[in-house]
């Protein structure tokens, strides 16, 4: 469906709330439209929206689409919702929201989409701080929440538009970029995708939606990555190889796991960056906003003081705090194996006893097609300590729990020490009785397991 966003008027977004959904919103207020919507429940996101201009409902009812002309909903919506029914005998035309986000793209000259399982909201967060700090006053769509623009949006009066660029539900291919980040290709979202071959083919589409005009900047060491990119004539890559165009070279890491690497292009070396954020993963991310902003033409200084002044969004390696028998305690997004091993690599280069693992598994789906690398996932942790699966939009047709995944790390590593409590509470109680001072915890998981960091650092004020 084409969609002319100045036919419109007042635009309804079920699920509002999400963190997509909402930066849609407000940019969509800032144009001067009637922004209504609904989620269930109340948040900082849907307070902000409120003093915005939005009118939110709490709950999704019939009536909360009367008086829209437009409906764009999250990827979570489904067909029988409520509101999505009304729209339809109303005969409003209801638009995902990568719609409407490949219509508001179009619109800038300079549009840059950062794709890849995993990375994105880091990598696009260090893309639009160095375009801030380069006076390039860029609009933002990130997938976190980001400090220095106050929330997940910021609305600039530039050519230049930055956003993450989900491959669930094909999300991506909606989107008009000019420039494209592919930061990997791993599986995941199989409740969507069949295999790995049908994710490839995906990124495949997303590649081809650049023209001649365009750019791609990709890691040349993903095999699936490479296969896509390799015959292109407008890709830039980037990596540890010599014959990428963008290269790291003499990586070290400080007493605080933070590293230090010299950036290369087509032989020349340019100059050293340190990082204020741990792991080598972040590198690679750093590597790739270095490639994209100075295949732009950002000033050099300008790209290596903002990477080395970045010290992530929420929920990415957050240090929460340290309790009085001085345990860190740290809070991590990781949720895919990948993602979980990266992390806690990172974790091994900052001083520590044990290393706390305190795991929530998001979605029953991921856990049940992953089940195999999740079980073979924390090696590097000396505890790990497992709650149950967050549903997040699903229910439990498979009767998976994250019983059996303790169990088969029990079976992998008979000397490890695992444990499982449905209760956070309980949880943070284990944690402060069996923790010991210079050990390192971190919460991990893309559910709520970030409240469990908040109960031991609040349990322990109160002792």
């Amino acid at each position: 469906m084409v969609i002319n966003l100045s036919d419109y008027n007042h635009i309804h977004c079920i699920g509002i709330g999400g963190i997509g959904l909402s930066a849609i919103a407000e940019i969509l207020l800032n144009r001067g439209y009637t922004v209504s919507g609904s989620d269930m429940k109340e948040s900082e996101i849907t307070d902000r929206l409120i003093k915005k201009g939005a009118h939110i409902f709490l709950g999704q009812r019939e009536k909360n689409v009367d008086g829209a002309d437009l409906v764009v909903y999250s990827s979570a919506v489904t067909q029988d919702n409520p509101e999505m029914v009304r729209a339809a005998e109303l005969n409003i035309p209801a638009v995902t929201r990568a719609t409407i986000l490949g219509v508001l793209m179009s619109e800038y000259k300079n549009s840059i989409a950062v794709s890849g399982t995993h990375g994105k909201t880091t990598t696009t967060s260090m893309i639009s701080l160095i375009l801030e700090h380069a006076q390039k006053d860029p609009t933002i769509l990130v997938g976190g929440n980001l400090s220095e623009i106050g929330g997940n949006v910021k609305v600039g009066k530039s050519e230049f538009f930055i956003t993450e660029a989900c491959e669930y539900m094909d999300s991506f291919l909606h989107l008009k970029p000019k420039i494209e980040i592919i930061l990997n290709i791993d599986s995941d979202h199989l409740d969507y995708f069949k295999d790995i071959d049908h994710i490839v083919s995906s990124f495949k589409k997303f590649a081809d939606l650049v023209g001649e005009d365009g750019m791609i900047v990709a890691y040349e060491a993903n095999p699936f990555v490479n296969g896509i990119i390799k015959d292109l004539p407008n890709a830039v890559t980037f990596g540890y190889n010599e014959n990428c165009t963008y290269y790291v070279t003499d990586v070290a890491f400080n007493s605080f796991g933070m590293p230090q690497f010299y950036v290369n292009h087509e032989g020349n070396r340019l100059c050293t960056i340190q990082l204020s954020i741990p792991g080598e993963h972040n590198i690679l991310n750093a590597l790739a906003s270095f490639a994209c902003c100075h295949s732009l033409g950002v000033d050099i200084d300008d790209i290596v003081s903002t990477l080395e002044s970045y010290t992530g969004t929420q929920r990415r390696f957050d240090i929460i705090g340290i309790t009085s028998d001085n345990i860190q305690i740290v809070d991590d997004y990781a949720h895919h194996p990948t993602e979980i091993k990266a992390t806690l690599a990172a974790a091994q280069n900052i001083p520590h006893k044990d290393l706390w693992c305190l795991f929530q598994p998001h979605t029953y789906t991921r856990t049940l097609a992953l089940f195999d690398e999740f079980a073979e996932s924390f090696d590097k942790a000396d505890k790990i300590v497992m709650t149950e699966i967050y549903a997040a939009r699903e229910k439990n047709v498979y009767k998976i729990s994250s019983k059996e995944l303790v169990s088969e790390i029990k079976r992998l590593h008979p000397t490890k020490d695992v444990y499982y409590f449905s209760d956070f509470d309980e949880i943070a109680n284990f944690v402060i009785n069996n923790a010991q001072s210079g050990d390192l915890v971190i919460t991990m998981g893309a559910g709520d397991i970030y409240k469990v960091a908040e109960i031991i650092l609040e349990k322990d004020r109160r002792r």
